[in-house]
């Protein structure tokens, strides 16, 4: 079959659909990838076809026009009139193009791919590793979990989401007319898939039928670790991995001073992942018990982890599960977003502390936190046991085995 996949966002919302894409190719099918432009080097590694669209969300967080958004919301509109709509309406068109000529598409929400689908339903299948587009009762929409509102008011949650989609109409409607598609329109009822595994996540019984969750798709990276890193990894107690992320983020606290804390006051070693909230680095890099790196194959490096502390991203989430190794979460999206909600759902399973966001940390809090994450055995004990039950699980072969017996 010829397979799209369409995606939008930042390497947490490219890199499953890539490792997917990759299973579907040695499976024998004909892929192509979509996504923003700057990903075009993530996705050929993966040895898949890339179509590419001008709509670079890295880029477009640290733009001038989004800071000026966060100072002052009313300039929202005006911005986003100015800079963002005429990207989707772009992308939009190459996501139709591509979509027309395939047998299969799987599309992440953000790509709102769901506003042609109904030109060719049986085609369309949604994929996502977010649940944040399908009301529930069983939780809050992930990305507003920070409510706090009663559980028989979760579906109501969700509402929020179809209310935002409204500003998103004038984009939607420049694309139809360019198209040739009628501005009225019904979005049909679509399979959807879910990179989730449910040993973190129960599907919700009140979903369709027609939902899955899968299982996360990961992959054993082909990249090793470097010798340097290796070496320090092998020659001392094991360390702290500390990684915020890839998204651009900023913090009043002096990080620096917090990562030098931890050799300091807890006596361990710590291994930092560059992030965009870390780019000046150079005093940590000539202190023996912290190794900086910018990047590293998390499956590779986390089995010599003491632990994590991330950013609560659920592929760092998912790396953490599949290592055995309990973690702290410290959004950096704060209060919207899902990586409360994520840290949320670890911290009552016991595999992981409560979320403590990057805006709440101070050098006190953070280090208590530390000490209570390295020191907890029931963490520990219970992290190992998920992750003995994960090595049973394959996400990817699930949803390929789904994608083939969907609409046959």
């Amino acid at each position: 079959m010829k397979i799209a996949i369409l995606t939008l966002g930042t390497r947490g919302d490219v890199q499953p659909y890539a490792i997917l894409g990759k299973a579907l190719k040695k499976r024998g099918h004909d892929e192509v990838l979509s996504t923003a432009k700057n990903f075009e080097g993530l996705v050929k590694s993966y040895g898949l076809n890339f179509l590419p669209v001008d709509a670079d969300f890295q880029a477009m967080l640290e733009s001038d026009e989004l800071k000026k958004i966060r100072k002052n919301p009313f300039l929202a509109k005006k911005q986003l009139s100015k800079f963002v709509y005429p990207m989707l309406n772009d992308a939009l068109a190459t996501f139709y193009e591509l979509a027309k000529g395939s047998d299969r598409v799987l599309f992440h929400i953000k790509t709102m791919a769901d506003n042609f689908a109904d030109q060719f339903p049986e085609k369309m299948i949604k994929a996502d590793v977010i649940p944040a587009s399908q009301a529930t009762s069983e939780f809050p929409n992930p990305v507003f979990s920070f409510l706090s509102l009663p559980a028989f008011l979760n579906k109501l949650i969700y509402k929020i989401t179809e209310l935002g989609l409204k500003m998103w109409s004038k984009p939607v409607n420049d694309f139809r007319t360019g198209a040739g598609l009628p501005l009225k329109f019904i979005k049909p009822d679509l399979p959807s898939l879910y990179g989730i595994s449910e040993l973190l996540l129960s599907k919700p019984k009140d979903f369709p039928q027609n939902s899955y969750f899968t299982g996360f798709w990961t992959e054993a990276s082909d990249v090793e670790l470097d010798e340097d890193l290796l070496d320090f990894l092998k020659n001392g107690e094991p360390p702290l991995v500390v990684t915020f992320g890839s998204m651009p983020f900023d913090s009043k606290l002096d990080l620096k001073d917090l990562i030098k804390s931890i050799p300091e006051k807890l006596k361990m070693r710590v291994v930092l992942v560059k992030g965009w909230g870390l780019r000046e680095t150079k005093e940590l890099e000539n202190i023996p018990a912290i190794k900086v790196i910018d990047s590293a194959p998390y499956d590779k490096l986390f089995p010599y982890a003491k632990a994590v502390v991330h950013h609560g991203g659920i592929g760092t989430l998912a790396a953490c599960l599949r290592a055995g190794k309990p973690f702290m979460t410290c959004p950096v999206l704060y209060p919207m977003g899902d990586q409360v909600f994520w840290g949320d759902i670890a911290w009552r399973k016991g595999i992981g502390l409560r979320p403590l966001p990057l805006k709440k940390v101070t050098h006190d809090n953070f280090i208590n936190h530390v000490k209570e994450l390295v020191t907890n055995e029931s963490l520990h004990r219970n992290s190992q046991c998920i992750s003995e039950k994960m090595a049973d699980e394959d996400g990817v072969q699930r949803a390929i085995d789904i994608i083939e017996r969907i609409h046959q």
